[in-house]
């Protein structure tokens, strides 16, 4: 039987097995260097069995979102809670360790979100977040996220979580807190619009099939506005965002020069055939949600405005927020 030979010179044979050869392992190696994606869920000392109550529906919402929406390795998630567990119990000594761990296996690809759900307080001169025993400060905190190689996202849904932004902030970090103020020291309704935020089809913005953390988080803003709004209470929290490092949070409605990384960071993995996060498009849309904002706050203070002055202000954000909805809807695609 004659042997199958190459139709092609011999050279051209050898050059081809070789480029094969190199193709093979360039896949090899983007797979071992493919993104890994870990969680870190703390939940502190509850003080008291209803919130004990609350916090466990949380977390278990919390866990559930990660490994069925997200599909997060499980190995790669961790829990700490209030639970006789010595194993998996919130100590400041058992935080430190698994973050060790997590410096350890989290690479420079890899990315790394953290969700502090429980009771928060401010001394005057530092915030901490409430464990199961010895409490760490924020400071302490901004040690120990130090020198892991990966990207973060670090919630602090509690109250009095405001100086965490500043402690924490850096590059290739997203650090959000329910408050804007160290002295707001009344228990938050943040963590429960934050994930519920994720489940919501609506949060999707830029409607690319994914929800971003940046989408998340304003989506979660505007939950926590409501709620407030439709039990006529002010606002006692008022959650805040810093990804560009400078340590200064801005509000949903404010963004300024933060939510670029925010907008590019999703904590499920890439979507086959997704579309990618436009810029632009994420420009526009956070300039229309500070509109919307200043529009409900303009209502407010309707009552203390003359007529004239009212109308005047209101016809110039409704001429502007037209604009940028006809250019959002065009972005999208729509109509």
């Amino acid at each position: 039987m004659r042997r199958a030979t190459c139709d092609v010179p011999r050279a051209t044979c050898h050059v081809a097995r070789v480029f094969l050869c190199a193709v093979v392992v360039s896949l090899v190696a983007a797979s071992a260097t493919a993104e890994q994606r870990y969680a870190l869920i703390v939940s502190g000392a509850s003080g008291g069995q209803e919130y004990a109550q609350q916090y466990d529906t949380w977390i278990d919402e919390l866990s559930t979102l990660l490994a069925s929406q997200m599909k997060l390795d499980p190995a790669n998630v961790v829990t700490l809670a209030e639970t006789p567990r010595p194993d998996t119990a919130a100590t400041a000594a058992n935080v430190r360790k698994v973050i060790a761990k997590l410096r350890r296996a989290v690479g420079r690809e890899d990315l790394l979100f953290v969700v502090l759900i429980g009771h928060g307080t401010f001394d005057g001169a530092d915030a901490k977040f409430n464990l199961v025993g010895p409490d760490l400060e924020s400071a302490e905190w901004g040690e120990l996220f130090a020198g892991i190689a990966g990207r973060l996202v670090i919630v602090n849904t509690t109250a009095a979580s405001f100086p965490f932004i500043e402690r924490l902030a850096g590059p290739r970090r997203i650090v959000i807190t329910a408050t804007d103020s160290a002295a707001q020291r009344f228990d938050t309704v943040f963590p429960e619009y934050f994930i519920k935020a994720f489940q919501q089809e609506a949060s999707d913005i830029d409607k690319n099939g994914r929800i971003s953390v940046w989408e998340a988080f304003t989506a979660a803003a505007a939950g926590v506005r409501r709620h407030y709004e439709q039990r006529g209470q002010l606002a006692t929290e008022r959650p805040l965002l810093d990804d560009d490092g400078d340590g200064i949070g801005k509000e949903a409605s404010d963004p300024g020069e933060d939510g670029a990384l925010a907008s590019r960071t999703y904590l499920d993995e890439a979507v086959p055939g997704a579309a990618p996060t436009d810029p632009t498009l994420v420009k526009l849309l956070q300039r229309k949600t500070a509109l919307e904002s200043e529009v409900e706050e303009l209502r407010i203070r309707r009552t203390f405005m003359p007529s004239a002055d009212y109308a005047q202000e209101f016809e110039k954000l409704m001429i502007e927020l037209a604009q940028v909805s006809h250019d959002v809807r065009k972005r999208i695609g729509g109509s």
